[in-house]
């Protein structure tokens, strides 16, 4: 066992359940696309119509919350890993 790994019946997470992640990134064309394609290649069944969208207060940058089904902590974790490395991502949470 990897030390980080957690026994499922230590995680705060039942699988599957809804997970909000939080990305922001700079307010250009594409955006938004870029990023549910990426959480579509993790969650097939995510609705666009769901992505919640706050914009910052000056208009340069672009908050999405995207509500995946997660099915396991390490889909999390690579989800993570792939928002974090994407070029427009700015913050992933």
């Amino acid at each position: 066992m990897i030390p980080h790994d957690i026994p499922p019946e230590q995680s705060l997470i039942a699988y599957p359940s809804a997970f909000p992640i939080k990305v922001m990134g700079l307010q250009v064309e594409g955006f938004v696309e870029a990023m549910i394609a990426v959480a579509k290649q993790f969650d097939p069944g995510l609705d666009p119509a769901t992505v919640e969208r706050r914009p910052s207060r000056g208009g340069r940058y672009l908050g999405l919350t995207l509500t995946i089904t997660a099915t396991s902590r390490e889909q999390l974790d690579e989800l993570y890993r792939t928002l974090s490395t994407h070029p427009m991502v700015k913050v992933v949470l």
